[in-house]
């Protein structure tokens, strides 16, 4: 387990870069973190994947990295609610090309957005170096409620690194605080999104079964060893195993949220227990 050191460029394998953030909860008492990737490209390119705040040490070793930002081709927004630090990261490093989700490109029009990451042409322009995909039985486009329902994201897998980056839907203990641990999580820990339970996957008795098959085929055709999550760290080494082990242990769960949806006829159902999970106003990072 990799441990988070917030600003500064972890590397994970060959031609990947892990950046640890703060996101912090409940009036800053909890801090489940937020992160950015970089990848490189055979053509010593990079893509950059997500966005944090860039504090001088941050932009710093970006700097470093892509000759001033000179090689970076392109920025992907890859969870819809993942908004807030894109319009000074663009004003940062204005010449590179921005992808982002649908949310994105109806909210931060001012951007320019050169693609929707929900395009699956979109998606193929860097394959096979990059691959991406979207969960099954999971909204995407326009998830509602949009305080709550921010499970879905764009899973980027990286070949040469063999790394998984990834947003909301899978969260990574890795050294939670006294809080996180009172709610559960432990060190090593890999879980689904919370909102998995409510309004995280579509009110359908399928929903719950297609996104199992979504991960299953994920672990079959992907040849990864790590993964990177926003919340709340990384798994450097053995991720495939876990996250195996992850939907497996989650068997339950999925037919209990069938059968659930199957009495409910396709009804949201929202747990009012569930903690908000959003920085500024519907926004998580």
């Amino acid at each position: 387990m990799e441990k988070s050191t917030e600003e500064d460029l972890i590397q994970v394998g060959p031609g990947f870069w892990n950046i640890r953030g703060h996101f912090k909860l409940i009036l800053g008492l909890i801090d489940i973190g937020t992160h950015m990737s970089i990848a490189r490209l055979s053509t010593g390119k990079f893509l950059v994947i997500d966005t944090i705040p860039l504090t001088p040490k941050i932009k710093s070793e970006i700097d470093k990295l892509t000759e001033n930002g000179s090689k970076i081709e392109a920025v992907l927004a890859t969870h819809p609610f993942h908004t807030l630090a894109f319009p000074a990261f663009h004003e940062a490093y204005p010449n590179a090309k921005y992808y982002g989700t649908p949310r994105h490109i109806k909210k931060q029009p001012e951007l320019k957005w050169a693609g929707d990451l929900d395009d699956c042409k979109i998606r193929s322009l860097w394959s096979p170096e990059i691959e991406m995909r979207i969960p099954d039985g999971s909204e995407f486009v326009a998830p509602t409620p949009e305080n709550s329902n921010h499970f879905s994201c764009v899973f980027v897998f990286h070949a040469q690194s063999g790394t998984i980056h990834v947003d909301d839907t899978i969260m990574i203990g890795s050294n939670p605080g006294i809080l996180l641990k009172i709610a559960g999580y432990k060190h090593g820990s890999m879980s689904f999104h919370p909102s998995i339970k409510s309004v995280g996957l579509k009110p359908t008795p399928e929903a719950p079964y297609q996104f199992r098959d979504w991960i299953q085929a994920l672990i079959k055709d992907w040849n990864f060893d790590n993964i990177v999550s926003a919340h709340m760290g990384n798994k450097i080494g053995g991720a495939k195993k876990q996250l195996q082990e992850t939907v497996e242990n989650a068997e339950k769960l999925f037919a209990r949220l069938s059968e659930r949806n199957k009495k409910n006829n396709g009804t949201v159902t929202i747990d009012p227990s569930q903690p908000k999970l959003t920085v500024s106003g519907d926004e998580c990072g």
